[in-house]
């Protein structure tokens, strides 16, 4: 009996020290060697890379953890990985050219922006089936997505909009004019308002998401760079709604700005062309991917200090964290 005590005592310890070892993984999409590396963050060392389709950007994962879905932009498909063998178990219908995409609160919808065709192609996760195509603005890019799951965000790059999309009827209610650009959008976790990063513009607009207008525009200074070096990607708002992070890109910057009073806080200094960003689960750190620089960088949420940067694979483009 003590024996056997003793396997189940070692088994159950083995089994929770996979799931913390999984829990805690992060994954990157490298855009130009077709890879996912593989990041323990606890360790902050890569544990794995595997290949991929062509030209993977847009990364995130199921929300209980077991699959991570992949842009496979050049193949026109989105993959799905096992995340405990790291095995291509299947592809969802993207349409062509997929960039980015967002995933319902209830884990059960794709939301997925085809460049190319101008499009916002919704997908049954389950089912592998296409459920609408919306027809959106030109080169529609940013996805977000409310908490509630109620309404749905994209940007277009060349018409320079935010269009809110009502997702129970996959039409556009309303649109929203801003900077030049627009790459990314992220809901504050109350819904009450949605960033909107605009790259060539180096600004972005907090949009009050019941009146849909712009509130206030963010803009950003560094002393030494010319201001067309400053351009916002990928944003990020913490938990508690009260810091958001935006990536400048070629300005190898991570900008903290106060989410309450949307004044600029700090500057981090990551590695080069600064791209997406992505929470730990606890809250405690937040990655950058850094393009030009073949790493991702960790900082520290408390201090707002950049911790490690760690070599990834070639031109690092998304990011995502296993949940708890």
């Amino acid at each position: 009996m003590r024996s056997h005590m003793s396997m189940l005592a070692v088994t159950v310890a083995l089994q929770f020290a996979a799931q913390s070892a999984w829990a805690n993984m992060v994954y990157v999409s490298n855009e130009k060697d077709n890879t996912v590396t593989i990041v323990d963050s606890g360790t902050m060392e890569v544990v794995k890379t595997i290949d991929v389709g062509q030209r993977p950007r847009g990364i995130t994962i199921s929300h209980d953890g077991k699959f991570l879905y992949v842009c496979a932009s050049d193949d026109d498909t989105v993959e799905i990985i096992d995340t405990a063998t790291h095995e291509i178990v299947g592809t969802l219908p993207s349409g062509p050219d997929p960039e980015l995409f967002v995933l319902s609160p209830d884990g059960k919808t794709l939301y997925v922006a085809n460049e190319d065709d101008n499009l916002v192609t919704v997908i049954n996760v389950e089912g592998k089936n296409v459920i609408a195509e919306i027809p959106v603005g030109v080169e529609p890019e940013g996805m977000g997505i409310s908490p509630d799951g109620k309404t749905m965000v994209n940007t277009s790059e060349t018409t320079n909009m935010a269009h809110f999309i009502d997702t129970s009827t996959h039409e556009i209610t309303n649109n929203v004019l801003v900077d030049s650009r627009p790459r990314f959008a992220e809901f504050k976790p109350d819904g009450s308002e949605v960033w909107i990063s605009a790259e060539i513009g180096g600004t972005v607009s907090v949009i009050d998401n019941e009146t849909r207008e712009v509130k206030h525009k963010i803009t950003f200074e560094i002393q030494g760079l010319r201001s067309e070096a400053i351009q916002p990607v990928g944003v990020r708002i913490s938990a508690d709604s009260k810091k958001a992070y935006v990536a400048l890109g070629p300005a190898n910057r991570v900008a903290v700005v106060n989410a309450e009073t949307y004044e600029v806080e700090k500057y981090i200094l990551v590695g080069q062309r600064v791209w997406q960003l992505a929470f730990t689960p606890d809250g405690k750190s937040i990655i950058s991917t850094n393009g030009l620089s073949n790493d991702i960088t960790f900082i520290d949420t408390e201090t707002d200090e950049p911790v490690k940067s760690v070599t990834v694979g070639a031109l690092p483009w998304g990011v995502v964290v296993a949940p708890n």
